[in-house]
């Protein structure tokens, strides 16, 4: 076989700025190229076992139910809606983005009576316009950090006042990049994704689920892959350690998860957290003294996701195509209404740096002078 056939054109590499994924924590990337194990080794039950607890300590929890699901983060929502909704559920749904529209969505086709919250794009949830949507709901739900717009929402008061409701938080682009305590907020189901602060390539939803949430669940809900009642032994074994047989677990993206948590809890949680708001300050900073506005609403708005408003009579795709053909460079479009409004500029994971803040901003200055 000759080199030119192995790879029939150059690899492409890029600077993945945008909403996801980023590029990885190298050790996570390195990490891909170990020997592949089988999902029954037992060095593999060591790493997943690992890798769960460390999950643990990101998540703030001690959640015993706390793995690594073996899909994206999209699986994650899935698999929290079709353990817990029965037919005729009340499901309370804060929506401020096209995240918390999807967990609508789904709910819906679990059968829940979904009562959505709706908030302007921009904003954080109204915590008390949410819990006083329904006097009694079986659950509530809301986006932590909305992707789409660049938003943090305060989970921990929904927690203080979810009453008997179970809570259910999306944490897909918080979860290592912002502190999380699920036990301390009262949130009983939550989800990530790997491809976001936790420097990991897509592929892994990490997922936690409390044991009063477990004791309310679904005995035998309507998708088999994702029901929690069979992977419970799977990741964690049934009572006396013996593991039981559920799907092949993507062996080696669990073993770069895990590579990818040891480098954050190496550095220190705090001190992730400390790099990633310095990133986003220098970024934010840098884009008003551009001249541009800042989409999402001060006071809550995401370090490690910048929202800025495209500014009036520039080609937003133009842009972010001069971006990509010039610098390798990815910043993302905003979704649905705001596609062509907003630019999305994620600084998350191993991208968190100061460093590379002012390096989109001299591209993008660059763009916007000359991108036709």
């Amino acid at each position: 076989m000759t080199e030119s056939s192995v790879f029939s054109s150059p690899i492409v590499g890029r600077q993945l700025f945008g909403p996801g994924p980023c590029n990885p924590y190298p050790e996570a990337h390195l990490a891909l190229s170990l020997p592949l194990l089988g999902h029954l080794d037992p060095a593999f039950i060591s790493a997943m076992d690992d890798t769960s607890e460390m999950l643990r300590k990101v998540w703030g929890t001690q959640n015993q139910r706390t793995l690594p699901l073996s899909a994206t983060g999209s699986a994650g929502m899935e698999a929290a809606f079709v353990n817990t909704v029965r037919p005729s559920d009340v499901v309370v749904v804060a929506v401020n983005g096209l995240f918390g529209e999807r967990m609508a969505e789904v709910a819906s086709r679990h059968g829940a009576e979904v009562i959505v919250v709706e908030h302007e794009y921009g904003t954080p949830i109204d915590v008390e316009r949410v819990v006083t949507a329904h006097p009694n709901p079986n659950i509530i739900a809301a986006v932590h950090a909305e992707t789409s717009t660049g938003v943090v929402s305060d989970i921990k008061t929904l927690g203080e006042n979810k009453g008997d409701a179970l809570l259910l938080a999306d944490c897909v682009t918080s979860v290592g990049g912002m502190e999380i305590s699920l036990d301390d907020w009262g949130v009983d189901l939550a989800y990530a994704g790997s491809q976001k602060c936790l420097g990991v390539a897509p592929g892994l939803a990490p997922f936690s689920i409390s044991d009063r949430a477990f004791e309310r669940r679904v005995e035998r809900p309507a998708n088999w892959y994702l029901d929690l009642n069979l992977l419970g032994g799977y990741a964690s074994g049934e009572p006396g350690g013996k593991r039981t047989y559920h799907h092949t677990a993507p062996t080696g993206m669990v073993v770069s998860l895990q590579a990818g948590l040891q480098r954050i809890l190496a550095e220190g949680l705090d001190n992730v957290y400390a790099r990633h708001r310095a990133a986003g300050k220098a970024m934010q900073d840098g884009l008003e003294e551009m001249g541009l506005k800042l989409f999402a609403e001060e006071g809550a708005r995401l370090a490690q996701l910048t929202t800025v408003e495209v500014p009036e009579g520039v080609d937003s795709a133009a842009v972010r195509n001069y971006l990509l053909d010039k610098y390798n460079l990815e910043i993302g479009a905003g979704t649905g209404a705001y596609a062509a409004k907003i630019w999305r500029i994620g600084l998350m994971g191993h991208n968190a740096t100061e460093a590379n803040a002012h390096l989109v901003l001299a591209a993008l200055k660059d763009a916007l002078d000359n991108a036709s």
